[in-house]
């Protein structure tokens, strides 16, 4: 009892206010800073975008004036127009050859360090196309063909035009420290996401440790004060000069020792599934003398409400006696426990193509369906209310899981509501 006492010491308390109020700030303020980075790094790729587009306006129209230059013509105030954001046209006033215009380009693309692929194209005023030049790659050398036309205009009659296909990605590639600090704001919010996870993990794992706790008390505090109320009366004189009477409370105590037991040995095997300890023997088993064993006990509590359909011609299988037992006898206390008074059980047996199944029916109150993916685990117990007309500790079920895992056999569960359970048990038979 020690243990459960530290472990009640020690349980870290996490209120439900104290967690809203942690998640509500924790996401304020991950949404807050996520916003703010969002935000400047809109307005960086904006203003590298600017940029790119003076870069581009200012590289073209010194194309169209040297170009205008060598042809003796008056320069250009402002040759180049913008149609879309990666695609620029400028005015020429002349037929031009593609090798001079491309010549031009590289050259002025070179001096104002725009290192980024571009693809151009001359418009031919005879067959009013625009005739495509060529694609350079981020080298100034000559790449693939793309197979995209380039948009004409009416707003020239002689001029060239050039896109910038990966205008975008050039873009992004100049915000290196901005995705830098994007990254560190990704990593925040995943730290952040996986703290909250935590913090709602150690919140489930606090009330379930509580309520396994206040569940082991409850359960050793009656045997034990039985125990107490039985040996009190055995201590006095008169009680030997009634033996019925003294043999009576000598069986009370130890039903309520074996009781205690059960317990234990309950919580132990989870210790021991825990740590890998978990070893099976095992052997050639009967099980309708297994089943006869389990429930020898418990025909007293049950009177008349358990029945036998034992079906199974072939009733020999290869398991670990031990294991077996528990898994029959938890599964049978599972059912007694769910079940209204006087109590409706049944456990079969039969033979199919799978192997042996060993069902224990009952028509108790049956498991809502959201609780049936949840039943074989560790602690939990289906609600009943806030009565504690339900007893244990919630590893029955888990162990039985468990010991059926191990022998590679197959767990299958029925229930409906206010009609009852079915767990069943496939068991591989040796052909």
């Amino acid at each position: 009892m020690i243990f459960f006492i530290f472990l009640r010491k020690n349980r870290p308390v996490l209120n439900r206010n104290t967690i809203r109020l942690l998640v509500l700030l924790g996401t304020l303020s991950i949404t807050g800073i996520i916003a703010v980075q969002a935000y400047w790094v809109k307005r960086a790729f904006d203003l590298k975008e600017q940029q790119f587009r003076q870069t581009v306006m200012i590289s073209l129209r010194n194309v169209a004036n040297r170009i205008s230059t060598l042809y003796k013509l008056s320069k250009f105030d402002n040759p180049v127009s913008q149609l879309s954001s990666d695609y620029y046209v400028c005015n020429l006033r002349i037929p031009l050859d593609a090798d001079v215009l491309e010549h031009y380009l590289k050259e002025e693309f070179r001096k104002q360090n725009l290192n980024t692929p571009f693809e151009y194209g001359i418009y031919d005023c005879e067959s009013e196309k625009i005739v495509y030049g060529s694609y350079i790659d981020a080298n100034f050398e000559e790449n693939k063909v793309s197979s995209k036309p380039l948009p004409k205009t009416d707003k020239y009659l002689n001029y060239f035009g050039v896109r910038f296909p990966s205008k975008t990605s050039y873009l992004a590639s100049k915000l290196d420290i901005w995705l830098i600090s994007s990254l560190i704001t990704l990593i925040v919010t995943v730290f952040f996401g996986y703290s909250m996870f935590v913090i709602l993990q150690q919140k489930r794992l606090s009330e379930v440790q509580r309520d396994f706790v206040n569940n082991m008390t409850h359960e050793f505090q009656t045997p034990i004060s039985t125990i107490k109320i039985a040996t009190d009366v055995l201590s006095q004189p008169k009680i030997f000069e009634q033996p019925e009477r003294f043999k009576k409370y000598v069986q009370i105590i130890r039903q309520e020792n074996s009781r205690l037991k059960t317990q234990v040995e309950s919580v132990l095997n989870t210790a021991r599934l825990e740590r890998g300890k978990f070893e099976l023997n095992i052997q050639l088993q009967e099980i309708h003398g297994l089943i006869y064993e389990v429930t020898e006990g418990t025909q007293a509590e049950l009177e008349e409400g358990l029945k036998m359909e034992f079906n199974a011609v072939r009733s020999s299988i290869y398991a670990d006696r031990t294991q077996l037992v528990s898994l029959i006898r938890n599964l049978l206390e599972n059912a007694i426990k769910y079940s209204s008074k006087p109590p409706n059980i049944t456990i079969r047996t039969e033979n199919t193509t799978e192997g042996l199944v060993l069902s224990v029916i009952d028509k108790g109150i049956g498991i809502p369906k959201e609780s049936i993916d949840k039943i074989f685990k560790k602690f939990y117990r289906v609600p009943t209310g806030n009565l504690h007309n339900v007893k244990g500790f919630g590893l029955g079920l888990s162990y039985v899981n468990e010991i059926a895992k191990a022998h590679k056999w197959q767990l299958k569960v029925e229930s409906e509501v206010g009609k009852g359970s079915i767990f069943s048990v496939i068991i591989k038979q040796e052909s």
